[in-house]
């Protein structure tokens, strides 16, 4: 046996069951469902989906594939490139995938990922004949210790038929003990989840398994693939400098402290870049509680700003996975990563009193959100869990760049293509002009604050048109619009390649 192996696998029940990716991947037939670890390119199985892939070059099949959010190349661009998937959940972020979704030709499944666990528990989604979850150690209790994330690898564990354990030498062995994993009961069974601090573990340290459902281990070397987080830039710099001073204005009027709330950092580079804004603030002793770990968490903590962080997953450009992995001892007492149905759950969130910090596509004049689709109908990544957060945090917050295409397309518009966050779970937007807070407003006093403080100025007069003739049609209805011109901008940008309206053409 592997002696890298041997040291990891210190149950002498699970020792025997070493197989190759190959001899696992040949288990699995067409129409399966396979529940896979992973969450944002971060503790993904990685070996037996490149076996499948290979595997489809002599045999026909497809599968459905369950994940936590988005996986590695692996699998959500070679096995969608070989054409053998079929259908696809929670989340996505690779454009090969996107570009099949759009298509048709992959079924795609956008849900808020604390709702999977809830729809595997029920039997709603499933039944899941193969749960393929990446290790990086096997306790003597037979535990599986997760690798970079948990994600819902531990109730595809508990629901699946078989278990196929991916087992990971390249990740550092300290990073047992980071991990907590609580599973909720059923339903109408369960007691409340006895979560009230960051720091606080309520679970075990691994994924309890059926020795028995076990019946095989794939030994693994690859490394996680790394995140595609692009630096800060001019506009995401002023959109976190905006940010900022909101958070100093709640300060002030007494509804924070200087140690703010538990912050909560969607995937994503504007996500990212808000967060490494903290760097150069008078904000420290900070806590996160998150679904995912950026490199700036890791900056932060560096700098003495962050004492605690609570995520389902470290998601690191290829720089930072280095420094992590030789300075894990310096991180490790500071870190819990946690099943994503935890990390994401509305309870614990409105519980915790998050502030919540999540990306937009485009936001409308009353304070609608889009996270997912471009003109309404094409999909993106997906939802993630911008949901999950922005409904019971304390501070709903979405941030977005006012323009794309170099301005051909606004990020503010009248009426949102499609909805994901109504106006109801949207406290706070800012983009790079400013923020424009919409608590406690209603729908026709947000407007101006939207279009003044968010909106680009190239975008801001034809805005402002557009509301003044809805109003003034309406006769002042709750929420004035002009159904026949609200999605006119979409059907210009589609026709004309712009949402600019001639009329309103200033020099930018």
């Amino acid at each position: 046996m592997n002696k890298d192996a041997l040291e990891r696998i210190r149950n002498e029940q699970f020792r025997g069951k070493i197989v190759s990716a190959e001899e696992a991947a040949s288990w699995i037939k067409d129409g399966m469902k396979l529940g896979l670890s992973g969450f944002t390119r971060a503790g993904d199985a990685k070996a037996v989906p490149m076996a499948l892939v290979n595997k489809a070059k002599t045999e026909s099949f497809k599968v459905d594939v369950y994940t936590g959010a988005s996986l590695g190349p692996e699998v959500d661009q070679y096995m969608v490139e070989a054409g053998i998937i079929n259908k696809r959940l929670p989340f996505q972020a690779e454009p090969a995938m996107r570009k099949k979704v759009n298509a048709g030709e992959i079924i795609y499944v956008d849900q808020h990922l604390s709702h999977t666990a809830e729809l595997v528990r029920s039997g709603l989604i499933g039944p899941i004949d193969f749960a393929i979850v990446e290790a990086m150690t096997i306790t003597e209790e037979g535990l599986i210790i997760p690798t970079t994330s948990v994600g819902n690898s531990a109730i595809y564990v508990e629901h699946a038929k078989h278990v196929i354990i991916e087992l990971n030498i390249s990740h550092p062995s300290e990073l047992e003990g980071i991990h907590d994993i609580y599973i909720p009961a059923k339903q109408g069974e369960r007691e409340p989840i006895p979560l009230t601090k960051v720091d606080q573990r309520i679970g075990t340290i691994g994924i309890s398994v059926d020795p028995d459902k076990v019946i095989g281990i794939v030994v693994s070397y690859q490394p996680d693939a790394p995140s595609t987080i692009v630096p800060a830039d001019e506009e995401t710099a002023l959109i976190a400098n905006h940010f900022l001073q909101f958070l100093r204005e709640e300060v002030k009027t007494g509804r924070l402290t200087e140690e703010l709330a538990p912050l909560q950092s969607g995937v994503g580079s504007i996500a990212n870049a808000v967060f490494s804004g903290f760097l150069n603030s008078e904000f420290s002793d900070l806590e996160i509680y998150s679904e995912v770990l950026q490199d700036s968490v890791f900056d932060l903590m560096d700098a003495g700003k962050v004492k605690y962080a609570s995520g389902c997953s470290f998601t690191l450009s290829e720089e930072k996975v280095q420094q992590v992995h030789e300075n894990i001892e310096k991180y490790r007492d500071h870190l819990i990563l946690r099943p994503q149905e935890i990390s994401n759950h509305p309870e614990i969130i409105r519980r915790l009193g998050l502030i919540s910090i999540n990306t937009a596509l485009e936001c409308d004049i009353y304070g609608n959100v889009n996270s997912t689709h471009i003109s309404g109908t094409k999909m993106v990544n997906g939802i993630g869990g911008s949901g999950d957060f922005a409904r019971n945090a304390r501070l709903g917050v979405f941030v977005t760049k006012s323009i794309a295409k170099n301005g051909k397309i606004s990020s503010i518009v009248p009426f949102v293509s499609h909805v994901d966050h109504t106006e109801h779970d949207v406290d706070v937007i800012v983009t790079e002009q400013g923020y424009a807070d919409l608590r406690g407003l209603a729908p026709k006093e947000r407007v101006q604050k939207i279009i003044d403080n968010c909106a680009h100025p190239m975008y801001r007069p034809q805005l402002q048109a557009y509301f003044d003739e809805a109003l003034e049609q309406t006769g002042g209805h709750q929420t004035p619009h002009n159904l026949d011109k609200a999605f006119t901008w979409y059907t210009n940008l589609a026709k004309k390649g712009t949402m600019l309206d001639t009329v309103f053409e200033v020099v930018q």
